[in-house]
């Protein structure tokens, strides 16, 4: 599939530096990308009187924000000039701010129609639509692809909440589900991975051909985020806490054994066993997922499937959200020198929020991430740049 043309929208919703797990070594669409991760707010101010004093700054001191594009996007968000305000109860720990948002987040309940898409070398993704949306909404609408975590799919209740939210101001949205997520069929033996982008581009050119009149805009959460980055540019890893880990391995060994008779026999480098039964996504990813997508080795793999190499390369706009306590993408692998040296980028970084968490603002605890109404801005600015154009 073609790369979209530069005139298609994306935005990014996640991590933009590599996805630590334990590694041992060290039309007329435009296409914009949101990054979603945490809130960095910092443009090389040392003196906080200086701060107060600029208007483009947040009052909140909590908040970090730095990037080449701070002074064009800056302006956008509304919202900051409110302070960031954690949930007490749940925020003193991001361990448990992390487990409270995954388990104990409101699930809105939205109902979709499924689209199977079979891809070149015969795999299936599934899209996700809104039902109903093909009659409420006129054939422009601006289109959104959300793009979900590690194991994650429509069944999430941070996609669901965003998707709501979007859908509200009257965005056609699709949650592109990868192979086995969401009880998306498997159909080859090879599941995704954190440095394959095909199915990202088979799914980007079906939604602009049925489409092709609407803006496209993509948001991505944690690993999603990872390869929506990856593809604007056309890393992954260091220290799970063992609790996360065990989890996303549990989900990876659940997908594998609903589709473990087409890895019979299968051969070569593989190791199903380890994956069969792995503890970690590191096992997982030894035995099966770097060797179907042709690495040498796991750590080959990790190192070359982060998208934090893919910054300097963005030519289109990137927000990108970051929390600075989350315990599995920790937000000193962020490569700031590069965000701020390119001007379309901007990241925002705030000192709470875990992982996917942001259990803060006027819907905690239970509701919406407080990054939705910051996200929502940045996306609304840039359709309305683009229809005035």
């Amino acid at each position: 599939m073609a790369r979209a043309t530069s005139s298609s929208r994306f935005v990014v919703i996640s991590p933009l530096h590599p996805f630590n797990l334990s590694f041992k070594r060290k039309s007329n669409n435009r296409l914009q990308i949101l990054f979603h991760s945490s809130l960095h707010v910092s443009k090389n101010i040392s003196n906080s009187n200086t701060m107060s004093n600029n208007p483009l700054i947040p009052n909140s001191s909590s908040i970090e924000i730095i990037g080449g594009a701070c002074d064009s996007y800056l302006p956008v968000f509304k919202s900051l000039n409110r302070p960031y305000n954690p949930y007490p109860l749940v925020c003193w720990n991001r361990h448990v701010e992390t487990i409270f948002a995954s388990f104990f987040r409101s699930l809105p309940g939205v109902k979709f129609r499924r689209e199977c898409l079979r891809t070149p070398d015969n795999g299936t993704v599934s899209l996700d639509w809104v039902s109903g949306d093909d009659l409420e909404l006129p054939a422009d609408s601006p289109l959104l692809i959300l793009l979900p975590g590690l194991t994650g799919g429509s069944n999430d209740t941070y996609v669901q909440h965003f998707l709501g939210r979007a859908r509200k101001n009257k965005w056609r949205v699709v949650v592109f589900n990868g192979r086995g997520c969401a009880n998306s069929p498997v159909t080859t033996p090879q599941f995704y991975s954190a440095s394959f982008t095909e199915d990202l581009r088979e799914v980007v050119n079906h939604v602009k051909t049925r489409y092709p009149s609407s803006n496209l805009y993509a948001v991505g959460w944690s690993l999603g985020a990872n390869i929506l980055v990856r593809y604007m540019d056309e890393d992954f890893h260091k220290g799970f806490n063992n609790i996360y880990d065990q989890s996303l391995a549990r989900g990876l060994r659940k997908i594998f054994k609903k589709h473990a008779l087409l890895f019979e026999g299968i051969g070569g480098d593989y190791n199903i066993q380890l994956a069969a039964n792995a503890k970690t996504v590191r096992d997982f990813d030894e035995g099966l997922t770097s060797v179907s997508f042709g690495f040498k080795s796991v750590d080959e793999y990790y190192f070359n499937s982060s998208s934090s190499n893919s910054i300097k390369h963005v030519h289109r706009p990137l927000l990108c959200i970051q929390a600075a306590n989350d315990p599995i993408a920790p937000a000193r692998g962020i490569p700031r020198d590069d965000i701020k040296e390119n001007p379309n980028c901007i990241l925002i970084v705030t000192p709470k929020g875990g992982h996917l968490g942001w259990v803060a603002g006027d819907e905690a605890p239970l509701g919406a991430p407080w990054t939705d109404t910051l996200i929502m801005e940045f996306l609304e600015h840039l359709e309305r740049g683009r229809t005035e154009t």
